[in-house]
């Protein structure tokens, strides 16, 4: 009986994962799935096997099967032999406080602004803090 896999090897297919899923963008949104926010949790289990829980920006999204199409597609080259499931979920809804750092970057580059600061701001309604 094997214990499956240790938490460093784990750890090893769960960066596989975050790497494909900076490859896989929302055509209407030039940031990755996974710096805009959009991933919520990826799962491995003792035999590399993995399961996504991501967002998109909208529930009236267009392209909701080919964004979560290409999310599996891109692990499933990358872990090869592994099952890859992708789950579609709606909670929490997803707001701009999601977006890592270097989306962040990303968006400021290419809007010439910090919207998420921008949303933030407004979030806050004028609080201090």
């Amino acid at each position: 009986m094997g214990t499956g896999l240790s938490d460093e090897e784990k750890e090893e297919i769960r960066r596989k994962v975050i790497e494909a899923l900076k490859t896989v963008y929302d055509p209407e949104i030039p940031v990755n799935v996974y710096d805009l926010g959009l991933v919520y949790g990826i799962e491995v289990d003792d035999e590399g096997n993995v399961t996504v829980d991501m967002t998109l920006t909208s529930p009236g999204c267009p392209v909701a099967e080919m964004v979560l199409n290409m999310a599996e597609a891109a692990i499933m080259e990358r872990l090869p032999g592994k099952r890859v499931k992708v789950n579609l979920v709606w909670e929490p809804f997803w707001t701009p406080d999601k977006v890592t750092e270097e989306g962040r970057k990303k968006l400021q580059e290419i809007y010439g602004y910090d919207f998420v600061g921008e949303w933030l701001k407004r979030q806050r309604g004028g609080q201090v803090g």
